[in-house]
């Protein structure tokens, strides 16, 4: 039995990118092509300004909730997939297969299941 893990692979954003409408089409088949594979678990793309909700921060213990994105910077995540492979390798593919369509940097990250322990800096545990 091929025991499979969870990632993420983010995309992350600077400002506001132009194009969102041309990469929810480009990007399409190979969403479509990770379904037929048995890997998509979820993804959310186009997250942007309009898709935020409120902020939160904690003040003095409490959660305090503000209206709209108040982030300092212009990165942001921009969307993101959850797969679930047999490996970092197969991670990496479905990762530069969507960095390639979206022409845009993705980062590949590893959930830690229940009762993993987590890595240091080396990837050792």
């Amino acid at each position: 039995m091929t025991r499979s893990r969870r990632y993420g692979l983010l995309k992350g954003v600077v400002g506001d990118r132009p194009g969102v409408e041309e990469q929810s089409v480009a990007v399409r088949p190979v969403i479509e092509e990770m379904q037929a594979e048995g890997v998509l678990i979820f993804t959310n793309g186009g997250l942007d300004r309009s898709t935020v909700v409120c902020g939160v921060e904690p003040v003095d213990g409490r959660p305090v909730f503000t209206d709209g994105p108040y982030v300092e910077t212009k990165e942001h995540l921009g969307g993101f997939v959850v797969v679930d492979v047999p490996d970092d390798a197969a991670a990496r593919y479905w990762a530069g297969r969507l960095a390639t369509v979206l022409d845009w940097p993705q980062e590949v990250h590893r959930f830690r299941g229940p009762g993993q322990a987590r890595r240091n800096g080396s990837g050792e545990k």
